[in-house]
């Protein structure tokens, strides 16, 4: 009760008290240009602005204009994109002045319970809280941007999350568990320049950011936005979304971008309240293609420098792509792959494709397909199963009830996993190992 109460706080009354100052609207949240009015974006009622209009533009409106190339796409975590039809993120819009504030938040409560010798069972919560601002100038545009979680007051072992691996708690590695996000996700700053024939120029960065990598981290993709449990494959895809250090530059127009990060390479540690020491001892590139208000195809690469704390003195080289799809009518969808090689080391590689579809404003279908390679399921150097890389699939499906109390939507639902693994880890995880999560999601804009 307290932790819930405490995540509230934070994602609701840290932010709504500014809604007395200005006047307040719910749209997806203010970036990047949004594709020409149409019958069928008409009906799909995507509430999205063009923060790239032409001069006079009032804010306080949900006036769009034609971006110069047609082409549409939505922001993601990060410099990432996601396709123009995915409402990625909603959020309370709020003018005030020069600038236009967005609050974002939700606050979810879980039970997960997962069978087999490894299984475990635990109530949890998890919450983040977003606030933007952002003003137009004569040169571009200039965003400030927060995001922080009141995770970091469970405990350092997270909640359970069957062959899921990565970081540490109390100086061991953590195994089939998810470790709880940092207080601090996102301290950084944006600012773009138009340069013309209707291409920006951007920097990014700041004391905790995101580099140029992977698709949209899993809590910002709609395809993933009510599925209660982490991918396996996390580690794969996204585990940069919290790196303390990032610099990005790139080059954008309304149907691609391409850009390059320097970034702290070592993962978050155990003391989640505080801000690292911030470095730029890794890079990583990315190109992104929106070639329509469907797609977002992204691929990139990076070279990371002792990500890991498990495995000290060994480098990363990762390479992710991924495919993004969003339809007028609710379906969201992302399929992706990575590769990513310990230097020195084993190639482990994974792929992910998950669902979400709203099939009318109040029901919900989502479900997940997700296969690794993972050499860290057994840490104990006197396993003899230690070092071994074993590929588990895991297949899970959920529903979720709707409800909207406006400026909220409250989500109930929960959902089932199976695994399909190789036997010889019987012994550690049993026969058919499976799990479900229940959950109850507030969430501030929908």
């Amino acid at each position: 009760m307290i932790r819930t109460t405490l995540s509230a706080a934070l994602a609701s009354a840290a932010l709504l008290p500014m809604s007395a100052q200005a006047q307040m609207h719910d749209h997806s949240m203010m970036n990047h240009p949004s594709p020409a009015p149409t019958p069928e974006r008409e009906a799909a009622a995507l509430p999205t602005s063009n923060h790239h209009a032409m001069p006079g533009m009032d804010h306080g409106s949900h006036t769009t204009a034609m971006p110069e190339s047609g082409a549409a796409y939505a922001p993601g975590s990060g410099t990432a994109r996601l396709p123009g039809f995915d409402a990625g993120i909603h959020g309370l819009h709020i003018t005030t002045g020069d600038w236009m504030l967005m609050a974002h938040g939700y606050v979810s409560s879980q039970f997960t319970d997962h069978s087999g010798p490894r299984g475990d069972d635990k109530f949890y919560v998890t919450s983040m809280a977003m606030l933007t601002a952002e003003r137009e100038t004569a040169f571009g545009r200039v965003q400030l941007r927060s995001m922080a979680s009141l995770e970091p007051a469970m405990s350092a072992r997270g909640y359970p999350n069957l062959f899921a691996t990565g970081e540490t708690a109390n100086g061991e590695p953590l195994v089939d568990r998810q470790h709880p996000h940092d207080l601090f996700m996102e301290l950084a700053a944006r600012v773009d320049f138009d340069i013309g024939a209707g291409t920006r120029a951007f920097l990014y960065g700041g004391p905790v950011g995101e580099p140029a990598l992977g698709p949209t981290a899993f809590m910002m993709r709609r395809s993933a936005r009510l599925n209660p449990e982490p991918p396996i494959t996390h580690h794969w895809f996204d585990s940069t979304h919290i790196t303390y250090g990032v610099v990005t530059a790139g080059l954008a127009t309304d149907q691609w971008q391409i850009e390059a990060s320097a970034f702290r390479g070592a993962e978050p540690d155990e003391e989640r309240w505080n801000i690292e020491t911030p470095k730029l001892d890794s890079w990583s590139v990315r190109a992104t293609w929106t070639p329509q208000p469907t797609l977002a195809v992204q691929a990139s690469y990076a070279q990371i420098q002792e990500p890991e704390a498990t495995h000290p003195g060994e480098d990363e080289h990762r390479f992710t792509a991924s495919a993004h799809y969003a339809s007028p009518n609710g379906l969201s969808a992302m399929a992706a792959v990575s590769s990513k090689n310990r230097i020195p080391g084993n190639t482990l590689t994974a792929w992910l494709a998950e669902a979400n579809w709203d099939l009318d404003r109040a029901n919900t279908l989502f479900g997940r397909v997700e296969n690794v390679a993972n050499d860290e399921l057994f840490p104990d150097h006197h396993d003899p199963l230690h070092d071994r890389s074993f590929r588990v699939t895991k297949l899970q499906a959920g529903y979720a009830r709707r409800f909207a109390l406006k400026p909220f939507e409250l989500a109930l639902g929960g959902s089932l996993a199976s695994y399909i693994k190789p036997d010889a880890l019987d012994t550690a995880y049993g026969d058919n190992p499976w799990g479900y999560t229940l959950f109850a999601r507030l969430t501030l804009g929908g």
